[in-house]
């Protein structure tokens, strides 16, 4: 698309809206075309030919009325706005965004919409059984937000188009010779989308970047992270102000902090981790109670809002946990070095200060800011040493007992007060070094990781009830605050309870295992899913139950607004310990230092827009963070084409069975006309597919064997098919 031509799309599209808001704000009246022109300052022979074809196609989308040559707002009735997301599989729903419902559509009722188009759609009338969502179809694209995929370039002569990875996006972009800039065929490029008009037609567009080989393995993932809206590179300008920042902490403010450089500080991470968000320190006070020091890196210091560094971090809003590499939400200089609580360093940090009785309970605690240095860096395999009894002669060796053992009396009070522990189902490729994956293990839940995690948990909860729980005003902020009835604006990470629905299909599901999960007022209580999935725990179908309690949860998230978390049974939760890689972290940093020293309230509905963004961001994190080890388990996988494994079945559909190879531990697809042993019946009762002659039937957490027959790497699809153990 040339210069011309874009230009021309923005007036039409700009023409569109404001048509569209004049009729809505004189809704009572019809106006012929000339009168309408002449309200929106028409005055241009070409513009108002353009102006023409706009309430033209307005009229035939049925989004204005018509009468003879007259026009009229048209009442929204059935129409309702949302964002379009797309499936893999060509439909898709759209989200009311002023009602709290979901519509289904159909691939040919989205006109010229792509995944995560605003768009205005027509509902259609409710049919079916009651669980059966209402469907609908577009009728306007109110703002093109996918304006970019990533892909692979695919010349044909003196044009091109780019397969697009991501597979919410089904067609394929056409690219002019002349907008090739540069890229090779079979090269991961990103292509934008500069128009799109017909849906039986390819959206046209220019390659902006080259990424690089789509055969290199490296490059396969940045790709995949970057189709996901990931941003793989700091802009100049951000990378300069990062740069610009000094090392070395000024006397001034030394003098200003807390000074707890001679405390026994610690950090305990990954082996590959280079960003130390948060360290602790244990003391046994004279009164039998623990000082536990939480400390988190002081990343509001440097990090200024209205800077080049923080307009980044926010549109970040996390950093992303790729198979082979992290993208930061921070340039490398603080991410890595300035803010990282690294050993033997002076640091600043946010620390919060708990003394904490035998029984775990916090009966009193402080929020400050510190001057801190680590005095060892610890990894969780080195930490799970000390836990185990390994160089006790080492100094810090007693303090790891000691905190294991509060950590455990931590857990315990946690679970008794209703927290869900659904345990670890991760997994980790091991990678060469040219990003081929050698082998994949399952990440192993070590005392080390829960000592971290629960100190990290009380940290996040005990923040939150400061500022949101009775009297926390009171507490936090003297002046104009002290008095104020409504909490302080803030930022909470909440976790909805289940939807009924789901837990009561849950509850059916878990029946044919012999389970039961009882239902409670149409829901369910934390203490019996809990018990459930304790009860579980050990048995052949613990993964299998495990996944479908997980699937039945809401999504946890951020918001001004507290309902608790349900999953962790706290009233009061917050983020607050890793400010180096979430941003909502940061923002929560700078409302403590606020509320401290009675700043300026900000505004919620601020917040609320962060909080929103945030969220929407961690989901595609998340998403590129899983896609990018299924990438790597289908590589590996590919190695054993023509293999025979044990497994186990982690789900049937009536398309087929899905099961977990107990080796390579990856999840491929026997489709059911390759089940052609006999005629199989999918059960949805039971969940079971059965063989209508032979008896023979699979249900989840059933063993059976399967050979690997075919690997699909772009789509991240494995093929299996079932064979008999006497073959």
């Amino acid at each position: 698309m040339n210069a011309r031509s874009q230009t021309a799309s923005a007036d039409k599209k700009q023409l569109r809206k404001k048509t569209l808001d004049f009729l809505r704000s004189h809704s009572e009246k019809w106006y012929r075309t000339n009168e309408i022109a002449s309200a929106l300052h028409i005055k241009d022979h070409d513009r108002y030919l353009t102006f023409c074809d706009v309430i033209a196609d307005l009229a035939s989308q049925k989004l204005v009325r018509r009468r003879k040559r007259k026009y009229q707002h048209k009442p929204v009735g059935n129409q309702r706005v949302g964002v379009l997301n797309v499936t893999p599989h060509g439909y898709g729903f759209v989200q009311d965004k002023e009602e709290d419902e979901e519509y289904f559509i159909r691939e040919y009722n989205m006109g010229e919409a792509l995944d995560s188009d605003l768009v205005r759609v027509g509902i259609a009338a409710k049919s079916g059984g009651k669980d059966k969502k209402r469907e609908c179809e577009v009728l306007e694209v109110i703002e093109r937000r996918r304006t970019k995929v990533v892909g692979t370039f695919k010349r044909k002569g003196h044009f091109a188009f780019v397969d697009p990875d991501d597979q919410r996006i089904p067609q394929d972009v056409f690219v002019p010779q002349e907008a090739f800039n540069g890229a090779e065929d079979g090269e991961k490029v990103v292509v934008s989308i500069d128009r799109f008009e017909d849906r039986k037609a390819s959206p046209e567009g220019r390659i902006l970047r080259v990424i690089g080989d789509a055969n290199d393995p490296n490059v396969r993932v940045l790709s995949l992270a970057m189709s996901m809206d990931v941003k793989a590179d700091f802009p100049e300008e951000v990378e300069a102000e990062a740069e610009a920042i000094d090392e070395e902490i000024p006397a001034s403010e030394i003098e200003r902090r807390v000074d707890l450089r001679d405390e026994l500080i610690f950090t305990i991470d990954p082996d590959d981790a280079k960003d130390f968000d948060d360290a602790i320190h244990l003391t046994e006070l004279d009164n039998g109670h623990f000082e536990v020091g939480v400390h988190i890196a002081d990343v509001s210091y440097y990090v200024e809002p209205g800077t080049a560094l923080d307009d980044e971090a926010i549109e970040r809003a996390t950093s992303t946990y790729l198979v082979d590499r992290t993208i930061p939400m921070l340039p490398e200089k603080l991410s890595n070095k300035v803010c990282s609580l690294r050993p033997n360093e002076d640091k600043c940090a946010f620390s919060v200060i708990l003394e904490i009785n035998r029984h775990g309970d916090v009966v009193d605690y402080d929020i400050q800011e510190t001057i801190i240095h680590s005095k060892k860096r610890l990894t969780y395999d080195q930490a799970q040493t000390y836990i185990d009894g390994g160089y006790p002669q080492h100094d810090v060796s007693s303090k790891i007992v000691q905190a294991n053992r509060l950590a455990k009396t931590l857990t315990k009070k946690r679970m008794r007060e209703g927290a869900i522990d659904f345990g670890s189902d991760e997994v980790k490729v091991i990678l060469d070094d040219k990003g081929n994956p050698e082998n994949i293990i399952r990440k192993e839940r070590m005392d080390a990781n829960r000592l971290i995690e629960e100190f990290m948990l009380l940290a996040n909860k005990t923040v939150a009830r400061h500022i949101g729980g009775k009297d926390a005003n009171k507490r936090v902020a003297d002046g104009a605050y002290k008095n104020r009835d409504e909490p302080l604006p803030f930022i909470y990470r909440i976790h909805d309870n289940p939807d009924g629905e789901r837990i009561r299909q849950l509850s059916e599901y878990v029946k044919v295992f012999g389970y039961d999960l009882p239902i409670t007022d149409g829901n369910v209580t934390s203490q019996d899913l809990g018990d459930l999935i304790d009860e579980v725990r050990g048995s052949a179908e613990e993964t299998v139950i495990t996944r479908a309690a997980l699937r039945a949860m809401s999504k946890a998230e951020y918001n001004v607004k507290n309902i608790g978390h349900f999953g962790l049974g706290f009233g009061f939760y917050s983020h607050f310990t890793s400010p180096i890689r979430r941003y909502p972290d940061l923002v929560i940093h700078r409302l403590l230092k606020r509320y401290a020293a009675s700043g300026k309230v900000p505004k919620k509905g601020k917040l609320q827009e962060i909080c929103e963004h945030c969220s929407e961001q961690e989901r595609n994190a998340e998403q590129a963070e899983r896609e990018s080890v299924k990438l790597k388990q289908v590589e590996y996988t590919q190695k054993h084409v023509g293999d025979t494994f044990n497994g186990v079945v982690s789900g049937v559909t009536k398309f087929g069975v899905f099961v977990e190879l107990t080796d390579l531990l990856v999840e491929g697809l026997v489709h059911v006309r390759e089940m052609d042993d006999d005629y199989y019946m999918y059960d949805e009762t039971t969940y079971t597919m059965e063989g209508e002659h032979t008896g023979k039937s699979y249900r989840p957490g059933g063993e059976c064997t399967v050979q690997v027959t075919n690997v699909d790497v772009e789509k991240r699809q494995i093929d299996l098919i079932f064979v008999d153990d006497d073959e």
